[in-house]
């Protein structure tokens, strides 16, 4: 009796219209909220400051030292995250990975809001809040590999630029949400109300975004790529992933070497980004002694540029390819860093130039953040995808961005060059090009592996 030949397995399939779309909004929807946290802890650092890390007598720039120190501390812990959550999207699934993390963010975001400042409970203050950071690292870190993970591999065919610009777009709305609730709170309250309890607010407010995202998430298929992938192998079939069996997972080797450029292409965006669109409102405060009002509306500004550049960029960069648009604005950050900064800081510039310069740096990132998501999925593979850019995104932000607000205020106090801002993100965005260079122009037309 001849036995039957097996079945072939299929191949990766797009999702449904409907499936692409609800993927789209159930990936995007957990990076909104994590980004709004992060720019609500960055808005609010010299309260923070003041209320965690300062006791009486203390050294307000000191505290804020410490304050970023916490806010570098939680992006370490990011990249253990990736790779922690990044193994479990990988084997498990990139669907109940996702709601446990957002479960996870959303729980430590809102009881920052709860927390007993150092007034009430002296030392263990800053411990606690340092806590809750650590866990929020883990989470953010198996954030984006995620969601990324599932925007791009549901995407329809030449369209993976766009669905993995929303990731950056709602990082972009999450940062000018975070803004926007804390410039309103700055005008509603006085400064002794926002001082004292009114700073809690935006963090109390993540709980019912979190909850949304959670029920948008238990909605969400498995991608038809991770299906596929994870399915039986065939009898007989070839080690390394024979035609109609499920790929084999690559050698560590070459997943490691894919990190290490993925990092080094996104580290200008993890740079810029965070220096013109989180730190600045300190920088203004603390340097320029801006207030705390005006502070807000300029980086309202940057990250309305930001946001508007996104869409368009990823848009584009499915039709042109990643390489250009990433390039351009890796030398336009590179380039134009120095004369930005200088502008803001003249008290004879006129107002409206300094916005608009506010704005084009923050366009200028959004070329870089609108293609970068769909550019790293493309790297890897579907057995380490999850892993593998998330690794890559989380050690950029790890270095990159969290120690920003860190090493600015630090390089500032000590030496009292106003430039430094500028220096840093020249700097990185320079050393992010030539690694963009290796881009091979057809990648955004090739499919996923």
């Amino acid at each position: 009796m001849t036995t039957p030949a097996p079945a072939p397995v299929r191949a990766p399939t797009a999702a449904r219209p409907t499936g692409a779309r609800r993927a789209l909004v159930a990936g995007s929807v957990g990076n909104l909220v994590e980004w709004y946290e992060f720019g609500v802890y960055g808005y609010f650092a010299t309260v923070i400051a003041a209320h965690f890390f300062t006791p009486e007598g203390g050294s307000p720039v000191e505290g804020l030292v410490k304050a970023y120190a916490s806010f570098a501390l939680a992006f370490f812990f990011r990249p253990v995250g990736a790779a922690v959550f990044g193994r479990l999207g990988d084997r498990i699934g990139r669907r109940p990975t996702l709601v446990l993390v957002i479960c996870l963010m959303t729980g430590a975001t809102a009881l920052i809001g709860a927390l007993p400042t150092y007034a009430s409970v002296g030392a263990a203050a800053p411990w606690l809040l340092t806590v809750l950071r650590v866990v929020q690292g883990l989470s953010a870190g198996g954030e984006f590999g995620g969601a990324v993970a599932v925007m791009t591999e549901c995407a329809p065919p030449g369209r993976r630029g766009r669905y993995g610009a929303w990731q950056s777009f709602t990082v972009a709305l999450g940062l000018l949400g975070g803004a926007c609730v804390a410039a309103l709170l700055a005008t509603v309250l006085s400064a002794s109300q926002l001082h004292a309890w009114g700073w809690r607010v935006p963090f109390l407010l993540t709980l019912p975004l979190g909850l949304v995202a959670l029920w948008l998430r238990l909605r969400l298929d498995e991608t038809p790529a991770f299906v596929a992938a994870a399915g039986p192998a065939p009898p007989g079939a070839r080690e390394g992933g024979a035609e109609g069996g499920p790929p084999r997972r690559p050698p560590v080797s070459d997943t490691v070497r894919a990190v290490v450029l993925g990092a080094g292409r996104v580290m200008g965006w993890s740079a810029a980004g965070y220096t013109f669109l989180v730190v600045l409102p300190s920088y203004l405060q603390n340097t320029l002694h801006a207030t705390f009002r005006q502070a807000l509306v300029a980086t309202a500004l940057a990250n309305l540029g930001f946001a508007c550049s996104i869409l368009p960029a990823g848009v584009v960069s499915d039709r042109i390819g990643r390489r250009p648009v990433m390039l351009a604005g890796a030398l336009l950050v590179a380039v134009l860093a120095l004369p930005l900064l200088h502008l803001v800081q003249d008290p004879g510039a006129a107002t409206y130039a300094k916005g608009a310069a506010l704005v084009g740096a923050g366009a200028a990132v959004g070329l870089m953040a609108g293609p970068g998501p769909a550019m790293l999925a493309e790297m890897f593979p579907t057995t380490v995808r999850y892993t593998g850019l998330g690794l890559a995104y989380a050690l950029s932000n790890a270095v990159f961005s969290g120690c920003a607000g860190l090493v600015i205020t630090e390089v500032v106090a000590r030496t009292g060059d106003v430039d430094v801002p500028g220096y840093y993100a020249a700097a990185a965005c320079a050393v992010s090009a030539v690694a963009l260079l290796t881009l091979r122009g057809d990648d955004h037309e090739r499919e996923l592996r």
